[in-house]
């Protein structure tokens, strides 16, 4: 089933050719006398009138001529086409869906909750209309497959380990991922996606507090880190320029002590209180 056009022509032209064939006919039925000639013409009148159709701006008109697809009017006005067809309305309008909060694994399985909002316009009309049952009822089933199938192949968050893409890192690509998705998948309907955007992502009640703790943990641990580093990078820079820029001689017990002291006054978070050496006081 594909998409095709339907003969059709201007509404205003046909529907003034529709009058004179009705005057014409009513002409020769009460002037001329001619019934047969005339009730024919009025019935052919009448039939033409009959296929006069309206689409508003973003709309189509699908016709079936007796339980078979003749083709697709996507111009927007008055037209006049083929008589005793069906004519079944699709937008071709832009529109959302907002997915349902899915819980699914990721792939950790780890328990998140997970949504999507999907933007999407029909593209071809017969396939929307004929292929499937509910064009509108697919897109949500598919979409909500799609998110869950997407979601389990990618962690929630990898925590600094590693570059692999992560759900909460990632949200371009995990997008990208998923409008390719549900593009696969929607052909059949002759849907076109035009956007997907992740709406909400957050692990699950169950584990939610336990993870938060553990990106605290992350968090504590990468700033003791970089903590750590500058401390030692001061303190070889203190013994270096000691050394070079005085006549201090520090013995290896001294220099051990210093980086001792250094250490703990830079790294301790409550701060570290002197103790002055005024030497000792002979009596």
């Amino acid at each position: 089933m594909k998409e095709k056009n339907v003969v059709h022509m201007n509404g205003y032209l046909g529907l003034l050719l529709v009058l004179a064939l009705i005057a014409f006919a009513g002409w020769l039925i009460v002037m001329a006398g001619m019934l047969v000639t005339g009730t024919v013409l009025l019935i052919v009148a009448v039939l033409a009138a009959s296929s006069l159709t309206i689409i508003s701006p973003n709309q189509s008109k699908v016709l079936t001529f007796f339980g078979q697809y003749i083709g697709t009017i996507r111009e927007s006005g008055l037209f006049l086409t083929i008589p005793l067809t069906n004519k079944a309305t699709v937008s071709l309008r832009v529109r959302n869906f907002n997915s349902a909060i899915l819980k699914v694994n990721d792939l950790q399985g780890n328990p998140v909750e997970i949504a999507a909002v999907i933007v999407f316009k029909v593209v071809d009309t017969s396939k929307a209309l004929f292929s499937v049952e509910d064009y509108e009822q697919f897109v949500e089933i598919q979409t909500e497959s799609a998110v869950r199938h997407v979601a389990s192949e990618y962690a929630y968050d990898n925590f600094g380990d590693g570059e692999a893409l992560t759900l909460r890192s990632n949200p371009t690509e995990v997008s990208n991922r998923l409008t390719q998705e549900l593009q696969e998948r929607l052909d059949v309907a002759g849907v076109e996606i035009i956007e997907t955007r992740l709406t909400h992502l957050a692990y699950a009640t169950e584990i939610a507090s336990a993870m938060l703790q553990r990106q605290q943990s992350q968090a504590i641990l990468s700033a003791r880190k970089i903590i750590v580093e500058g401390a030692v990078s001061i303190t070889e820079g203190a013994i270096s320029k000691l050394a070079n820029e005085t006549d201090l001689q520090l013995t290896d017990n001294q220099k051990i002590q210093l980086i001792n002291n250094m250490m703990v006054s830079i790294i301790n978070e409550r701060g570290s209180q002197p103790v002055l050496n005024t030497g000792k006081i002979e009596s």
